[in-house]
């Protein structure tokens, strides 16, 4: 799959398709598409996979892109102010994308699924919900960020706390938990509520310098 991205404030995606080829697609970013793409609403994981994506919040079902004809293409816009990265799946391994960050994923047996975040605190108060989209296999993800990118490395036990709502995507083996902000006058005065984000490495970790929050969009 060949893919371009373009814009600068609200950046979009071209993905170009060989015969044969297919692309899982958020709901609701297919912005126009060649005369030989077909598409249809599919919903990963079957059965069990309907019931967790329908509590996660991303939408029950996926867009699936696919064509057998030649020179077809797709674009896809995240309708939302910021911009793209590419995960690597095989090269960065699984990604774990918060509400409203998937955009789009294809390549070779790539598996969505709604997982459980693993700390019932980070579920309750982490900002990123209970259930959270993991992606899988060998290809590439599409991950969408509100306003800038910042990108973290993460070493073996490394930590970093992050505000509640600037967290994008992170690699599927970083731990993910909170802990309080401490002090009666920072709680109540410092603007980051109760709670920060807890990240322990190692895996990559992309923010995102504007908050995601319940009026914005939401790619699910």
């Amino acid at each position: 799959m060949q893919y371009s991205i373009s814009g600068e404030i609200a950046q979009s995606v071209r993905l170009d398709f060989a015969p044969g080829e297919s692309a899982w697609v958020s709901k609701g970013v297919l912005m126009a598409y060649s005369s030989h793409m077909q598409w249809s609403l599919r919903v990963p994981g079957g059965a069990g996979g309907a019931l967790r994506r329908s509590l996660s919040g991303e939408g029950l079902a996926l867009t699936f892109l696919e064509t057998k004809a030649e020179d077809q293409y797709a674009l896809l816009a995240a309708n939302a102010p910021g911009h793209l990265e590419i995960w690597d799946l095989e090269r960065d391994g699984a990604v774990t994308t918060t509400r409203g960050s998937f955009v789009a994923a294809w390549g070779e047996n790539v598996d969505i699924t709604v997982t459980v975040a693993r700390r019932a605190g980070a579920a309750v108060f982490g900002g990123a919900g209970l259930f959270l989209q993991t992606i899988s296999g060998v290809g590439k993800a599409l991950v969408h960020g509100s306003g800038d990118f910042y990108e973290r490395q993460m070493a073996a036990k490394e930590e970093l706390l992050v505000s509640t709502g600037n967290l994008a995507a992170f690699s599927a083996d970083v731990d993910y938990d909170i802990r309080g902000v401490g002090g009666f006058r920072r709680m109540i005065f410092g603007g980051e509520g109760l709670f920060m984000t807890n990240l322990r490495g190692p895996g990559r970790v992309l923010l995102q310098t504007l908050k995601r929050n319940a009026g914005a969009k939401s790619t699910g």
